[in-house]
């Protein structure tokens, strides 16, 4: 099982930070182990003091594909969810400064929760999806997956080329607006429309 990210995918989040828009989808991984499961809390590690919460859609590839062509790509995935793509901005900054790798600032331990997977059959638009991250009670990121640059199906074509996916890989799909720090005592809740599908806390 490969864990599979998309970088600059939503143009507001761009403008947030400064980046460029890039020409083709930006990709990086996280090991298996930066997986956090069943809502468990996110104990923050002491190497860094600066962690960023970006809530994304994930999807869960369902069959292994190479080259896949963009209109079969709906083909390939069969279920969506939450995952928050936790990001150690002080490391990451550190590294891209050295024009360095950032692999641990986006792959330690426990730096992606995700929820339970719901069936894709349950959505009418897989383009037009509202999903919504509180931080203490207070609304911080709101996304729709129409605001993505590059689509669901666009992604898996593009990863697809180069990287073979296979049946239970698990791909983030980018992060809209709004990222910003989380501290120990805070409590962070996804919503996927109107369900809760995180709902964990930082210790």
């Amino acid at each position: 099982m490969k864990i599979l990210c998309i970088g600059r995918n939503y143009v507001e989040h761009i403008k947030e930070l400064n980046n460029e828009t890039p020409d083709e989808p930006v990709i990086f991984t996280k090991p298996d182990t930066a997986l956090l499961l069943n809502n468990k809390p996110f104990y923050f590690p002491d190497y860094t003091k600066e962690i960023h919460h970006e809530l994304e859609i994930i999807i869960r590839i369902c069959k292994e594909g190479k080259s896949v062509e963009e209109k079969f790509a709906s083909t390939y995935y069969d279920a969506i969810g939450l995952g928050i793509d936790f990001t150690a901005r002080d490391l990451q900054q550190k590294a891209k400064a050295k024009g360095l790798p950032w692999a641990l600032a986006k792959g330690f331990n426990g730096s992606a929760p995700i929820s339970k997977f719901v069936p894709k059959e349950k959505f009418a638009d897989m383009k037009n999806i509202n999903f919504k991250l509180e931080l203490n009670g207070q609304p911080v990121q709101i996304g729709n997956t129409g605001l993505m640059i590059n689509s669901i199906e666009a992604i898996i074509a593009y990863i697809s080329k180069f990287i073979t996916l296979k049946k239970g890989d698990i791909i983030f799909t980018g992060t809209p607006k709004g990222v910003g720090p989380v501290k120990i005592g805070d409590h962070l809740k996804g919503y996927l429309e109107s369900d809760v599908l995180l709902d964990f806390e930082v210790k």
